[in-house]
């Protein structure tokens, strides 16, 4: 099975190309989704993060404020910090399970941390989708009605994406309208099909 790896920062589009690459028959794994399932109410990494942060995160019914926790984590690295040490081993086990599951030949694995935790080393293939800064900012207002300075907050706290752009087989760069968008993913994943093709050894 091929496993790529699909990463951006928030609003650059990457979610939009994950569905894309759904429809042409991957498997997406969305490691938000993820990050959800493991602070259900009533489990053990939300019980970490109340611990962590505070009962007065949890809402009436049990479930977690995600504003709050999201108002206090971008605004300090250190909570941050805390907050990916609780959730990223859950995540990684729940990726490993769903990979295992996996029918399909293809494998898309859709996360923001891709590279930092170091799971970019076990795909075949690294995306990455990128937009301009001032681009992502209009998005994060206008389609998730975020204000101006939370939206630049939360673009600030997860740097510069240079690195990953440096480290991908493939950039796509989402600046432009949906069939721009649709033509570089295709293109992209067709070369992606192609060089695993040619890294296979022949058969006799």
């Amino acid at each position: 099975m091929l496993i790529v790896g699909l990463t951006g920062l928030i609003a650059a589009g990457k979610s939009s190309v994950a569905a894309l690459l759904g429809a042409y028959g991957a498997d997406v794994i969305d490691c938000d989704q993820l990050t959800h399932e493991v602070l259900a109410v009533n489990s053990p990494g939300l019980a970490a993060v109340a611990e962590r942060f505070g009962d007065d995160l949890l809402r009436f019914d049990g479930s977690l404020d995600r504003a709050r926790l999201g108002a206090i984590v971008f605004a300090e690295r250190a909570a941050l910090a805390d907050l990916e040490r609780i959730v990223h081993p859950l995540v990684a086990q729940r990726r490993a399970e769903r990979i295992a599951a996996c029918t399909a030949p293809v494998a898309v694995v859709e996360a923001i941390k891709l590279v930092e935790s170091g799971y970019h080393r076990d795909c075949h293939a690294l995306w990455v989708v990128t937009a301009p800064l001032e681009l992502r900012v209009q998005r994060l207002v206008h389609l998730r009605g975020m204000d101006e300075a939370d939206a630049r907050a939360r673009i600030a706290a997860q740097g510069s994406d240079a690195d990953k752009v440096r480290m991908a087989n493939e950039v796509i760069v989402n600046d432009g309208g949906r069939a721009w968008l649709e033509r570089q993913t295709a293109a992209a994943w067709q070369r992606t099909l192609a060089a695993e093709d040619e890294a296979e050894p022949a058969t006799s």
